[in-house]
């Protein structure tokens, strides 16, 4: 009777760990920002294939800071630029990285907390190609420190 119950709750575990891993990830990537110093400007570029225009996508900011990271949240300038033509669309995002109390709202061990927010929901890309991702931050000051790597992920 152990034995069955060792069994079960193995494969129990194994069939939630596949479906909880089951993301429909297409693109994902983060880029690391030097010295963790973020200059106001400094852009942080991805470059996106698309070859399906009828797909539509969840897209995704991610954000690492260190714990001594002095602000509570990060403003973001985001530009979508299509290829060909060069058509850009531009955006502000504010990303929460901490809750009223200073409690990190990341996750991540150690001194390096990792945030995702959504972006955009539902987008399809018009045109294929390879699009292009610029972000910067919108800050105040010169200098942001505290901000580790940037990150873009398309489902």
């Amino acid at each position: 009777m152990k034995n069955f119950a060792i069994q079960f709750l193995t494969a129990f575990v194994l069939l939630i760990s596949i479906f909880a891993c089951n993301h429909s990830s297409f693109f994902g990537e983060y880029k690391t920002i030097p010295r963790a110093m973020w200059h106001r400007d400094s852009t942080v570029t991805f470059q996106i294939p698309v070859t399906d225009t009828l797909q539509k996508h969840n897209l995704y900011i991610g954000v690492r800071n260190d714990i001594e990271y002095k602000y509570s949240n990060l403003w973001l300038f985001i530009n979508v630029i299509q290829p060909g033509d060069s058509t850009a669309v531009t955006d502000t995002l504010e990303v929460t990285l901490a809750d009223p109390a200073g409690k990190w709202l990341g996750h991540g061990f150690g001194g390096v907390k990792t945030s995702e927010t959504l972006f955009r929901k539902n987008v399809f890309f018009p045109v294929s190609g390879n699009y292009e991702i610029q972000i910067k931050q919108g800050m105040r000051g010169t200098q942001l420190e505290g901000i580790t790597e940037v990150g873009f992920r398309m489902e």
